[in-house]
Formats: structure tokens, C-alpha cells, sequence
């Protein structure tokens, strides 16, 4: 009879964490490897003990008992058996558990931001807190007045606080209530950050409009589809909104609008 595999749940946590002590080698961890070792890999006491914690508790865990673990104790495992991103990632999905590490945003690399000028048309990429890290001539041609004077811009302040925007966007109250959602629901991911709290305080403070479509709680993912913009020079101009987020910092994404018609 054929064993079904369990892809998500305390088994395949369990099955997971079993399959990545046991491919460890313990010399890989400063350990010593005797030739009287029966066990492939770590053993449970080994890891527990790398991991801080008893191990009856590892145990549990790597039997796939439903108990309750925390993220630091996935974390110190994750630590003690050397995951990689990859790895450290699929482990805290299986255990449904918000990884800390993924809350403290990274640099970009450079040739990440440079893609934007492959693009011919208008494309941008924004940051956990929506400043603008990059942008090609097309973006600043449909944002001239703003993306060619502010030396710091950033897409929330310029929609909620720029008097260009509600001339620029003509569905200005709802393309608002709609990131601010956004903004919400991506901030999940990182709760922790100190410049996330402290944008939302000081978006707050400076508009009464974000500070009201925040406090209605309404959390959206982030997706594509019409964009209309009313240009002062070009006239009407109608886009679809096509988005991605940067493999190496998911807080990152690229935004592009490719002309209709």
C-alpha cells in the first residue's frame, strides 16, 4: 500500500526536520564523528541540545505530535541544522509560523534595480515602505512634476499628500483606499519593522485621508489590471498594471504598466 506523504501539517513538519538531521553531518557542526556512531546524520539529543531545548520536546516535534511551537524554537533549529534561505523558508510555511528574519529587509542589488531600464514602458520599483528605488524615463515622463523635483519620492506620500495626484489619477479615492490595504496586508510579513510603524505614524500625522482608510482595517492583496492616469500633457492614458516582488527581498517588488491598445 502506497504512503501518501503529507504536504503540509505537523507530519511533514516532522518529516522535514527528521530528512534535514539526518543529511547533517555532524563534523559540518563541530562535532565529533566516531566510528561507534549508528545514527545517519545528527542524533535527536544532539540537535536538541544544539537547538537549546530538551530532547523530549525535539522529539515531539520531529514525530509530528500537534504542539505548539514557537518561532524562536523553529528558529534556533533552523540554526543548528545550517538552512539555507530556502530551507529556513519552507520550514516556517510548514509550521505556519512568521519567520523574524524575514521581517528585517535587506539591501537590493544593483543590477535588480537596473532592470527598470529595460523596460520601455513606464516602470518603477518600490520598497517595503513604498519609496521609489528605481525608475525609467517612461515612469518619469507619466510623473513629471513629481519623480523629476522630489529627491526622495515615495508613491504613498505622493498619492495621499502631492496635489499632482488627484489631477494625475482619476479614480483618486479609490486607487487610495486600495494600497492603503495593500499596505496593510503586506505589512503582515513584517510587523517587527521599525520603519513600517513608523511610516504608518507618520502617514497618519501628515493625512487625514490615510489616516482614516487605515484605521478601517481592510487588507488586499496587491495586484494588477487598469490603471487610468489623466496627463497634463499626453492627455488619457490607460495602462495594465502587471507587478512582481524580488526573489531575494519579497518586501521589494517591480512595477510595470504596460500601455492598452
Amino acid at each position: 500500500m502506497m504512503n501518501h506523504e503529507a504536504l503540509s501539517g505537523p507530519k511533514a513538519l516532522g518529516l522535514f526536520l527528521r530528512t534535514r538531521r539526518e543529511s547533517t553531518a555532524p563534523e559540518t557542526l563541530g562535532l565529533a564523528s566516531t566510528a561507534r556512531r549508528r545514527t545517519r546524520g545528527l542524533r535527536r539529543e544532539e540537535l536538541a541540545q544544539l537547538s537549546g531545548i530538551s530532547t523530549t520536546w525535539y522529539t515531539w516535534i520531529e514525530q509530528g505530535r500537534d504542539v505548539a511551537v514557537s518561532a524562536r524554537t523553529l528558529s534556533n533549529i533552523a540554526d543548528a541544522l545550517r538552512m539555507d534561505t530556502a530551507e529556513r523558508s519552507y520550514l516556517f510555511r510548514l509550521a505556519q509560523l512568521i519567520d523574524s528574519r524575514d521581517e528585517q529587509t535587506s539591501s537590493v542589488d544593483s543590477s535588480a534595480l537596473a532592470c527598470v531600464h529595460q523596460v520601455s514602458a513606464p516602470c518603477y520599483v518600490l520598497d517595503l515602505t513604498w519609496d521609489l528605488l528605481a525608475w525609467n524615463s517612461a515612469a518619469a515622463t507619466l510623473f513629471s512634476g513629481w519623480l523629476d523635483s522630489d529627491k526622495a519620492p515615495n508613491m504613498m506620500k505622493f498619492m495621499f499628500l502631492h496635489p499632482l495626484a488627484k489631477n494625475l489619477v482619476p479614480d483618486w479615492d479609490t486607487r487610495c483606499e486600495r494600497i492603503v490595504a495593500e499596505l496593510r496586508a503586506e505589512g503582515i510579513h513584517h510587523m517587527q519593522e521599525p520603519r513600517l510603524q513608523a511610516f504608518v505614524h507618520e502617514m497618519s500625522a501628515a493625512s487625514d485621508a490615510f489616516r482614516t482608510q487605515w484605521a478601517r482595517q481592510q487588507v488586499l492583496e496587491r495586484r494588477g489590471g487598469g490603471r487610468h492616469f489623466h496627463h497634463i500633457v499626453s492627455g488619457e492614458l490607460r495602462y495594465t498594471q502587471v507587478s512582481w516582488r524580488l526573489s531575494g527581498n519579497r518586501a521589494v517588488k517591480m512595477v510595470m504598466l504596460l500601455p492598452q491598445g
